[in-house]
């Protein structure tokens, strides 16, 4: 995404995290515990992905995209469409996006990559005349 800048890659995260199950040094009912909310938003608002769960490897992961940020106002807290947040680069200064990837067969769910996206200008950046800068 053009605007995409301040990436943060939860992979190393991951793979400590299902390595850490497969040694045994955890059980699987601390991976697999994704809060019921997180559970529906995967179900009716979720995209599905191709790639398999890392635990139970039966089921394809389903990426969740939550978008915060203080110019959001009313949207901040939502699930919102990969498609939906060019748009929004456009419109907002600058946001922060969070995508979750869950399993909906055995409720792993992981944090996989966060960026900001946005345009870069202040909320009600305007011009001498008062009136919103041009772009």
């Amino acid at each position: 995404m053009w605007s995409q800048r301040g990436v943060v890659d939860y992979g190393l995260a991951k793979r400590a995290t299902v390595q850490s199950l497969r040694s045994g040094r955890m059980a699987r009912r601390d991976v697999c515990d994704a809060h019921p909310y997180l559970l529906r938003a995967a179900r009716l608002l979720g995209e599905p992905t191709q790639r398999a769960c890392p635990i139970c490897e039966r089921t394809n992961v389903t990426h969740v995209t939550y978008v915060y940020g203080d110019q959001l106002g009313r949207s901040a807290g939502r699930v919102k469409a990969t498609s939906d947040l060019v748009q929004m680069a456009h419109e907002y200064g600058e946001f922060r996006v969070y995508v979750v990837e869950v399993c909906q067969g055995c409720s792993w769910n992981h944090l996989t990559v966060s960026y900001v996206l946005g345009n870069g200008e202040p909320p009600g950046d305007s011009g001498a005349d008062g009136q919103t800068a041009e772009k």
